[in-house]
């Protein structure tokens, strides 16, 4: 790896070259996913776009420049999270946990009776890591990426309870899985430091950007009219999809064990920083106790000693 760039001015023309490394990207079809796995494979990675709409991933596969392939992938079933994990073979040395879904306004759930955030945001991504773990430790530079939110801010200590249907309530939800999203980046850095391991787990937040989030039919996007006007009004009052992704591509190369970025100027875009923690996301108790939770509710152990 070479030496960083400067993290305030940095753009994906600083990547360095990844030629011989493999990444895995969820959610990749679109939005930061998309423009995060673009700009990997353009600097030599072999990027694997874990998505749940397998015609829309190869259509953005044919967009890619180099070595790109495409996998399916729904987040919100357990048993996919695992068929998806024993077809890949061989080493992993970036997973980028990019994939959500974003307030839906009724109270919906997983395959598995999840809620649908919770389950789809945190448990889906804390699965699939403990998954892929062994072939992430084959790598000899490993790195975990866990994209965040600013929504996290919301979250608080009912983050453990994983949004019960009694008390759903669509933006306090969607905040404790961003919530939960960080506590389990930071965790996996805790525990990954405590076992000695190369393991790298960093996080990042692309601010307020232009992405098919807001639209998708699974979130906001359930109400016909936020579904046809978000791709109109989003890209005039936020920054594009392409520069939220530039976060998650320091994290995946650059980014520190254990540190946090996003976009840091108005409306949460423009140039890179150190991004403001809530104090749950820096709860250590809190942290250890999600992870306990997640661990019985998907049935997924993390071994760190490999």
């Amino acid at each position: 790896m070479t030496d960083a760039p400067s993290l305030s001015g940095f753009k994906p023309k600083d990547l360095p070259d990844l030629t011989g490394t493999r990444a895995v990207v969820t959610g990749a079809n679109s939005g930061i996913g998309y423009h995060a796995a673009a700009a990997l494979a353009d600097h030599g990675a072999e990027v694997v776009l874990a998505v749940r709409n397998t015609e829309a991933g190869r259509e953005a596969a044919k967009r890619m420049k180099g070595m790109v392939s495409v996998e399916e992938l729904d987040l919100a079933s357990q048993t996919s999270v695992h068929a998806f994990a024993d077809r890949l073979d061989g080493s992993i040395d970036v997973l980028v946990n990019n994939a959500g879904v974003m307030t839906p306004p009724k109270y919906r759930e997983t395959a598995e009776g999840h809620e649908l955030q919770f389950g789809t945001n945190h448990l889906g991504h804390f699965a699939l890591t403990g998954l892929l773990l062994p072939a992430l430790l084959k790598s000899e530079a490993p790195r975990v990426v866990t994209v965040a939110s600013i929504a996290h801010h919301r979250g608080d200590e009912s983050v453990v309870e994983g949004n019960p249907k009694a008390s759903y309530d669509p933006r306090r939800s969607y905040g404790n899985s961003k919530l939960a999203n960080l506590l389990f980046a930071f965790e996996l850095h805790r525990r990954a430091e405590e076992a000695t391991s190369r393991l790298v787990s960093a996080a990042c937040h692309p601010g307020v950007s232009a992405t098919n989030l807001v639209g998708s039919p699974d979130g906001m996007g359930s109400n016909l009219v936020v579904r046809k006007t978000a791709p109109f009004f989003m890209p005039v009052i936020f920054q594009s999809s392409a520069a939220g992704a530039n976060p998650t591509l320091w994290a995946a190369t650059y980014g520190a064990p254990g540190s946090y970025v996003g976009p840091t100027w108005l409306m949460e875009s423009g140039r890179l920083g150190e991004a403001k923690l809530s104090r749950h996301a820096r709860d250590a108790d809190l942290a250890r106790r999600l992870w306990d939770v997640s661990e019985a509710r998907t049935g997924v152990t993390f071994d760190l000693s490999l």
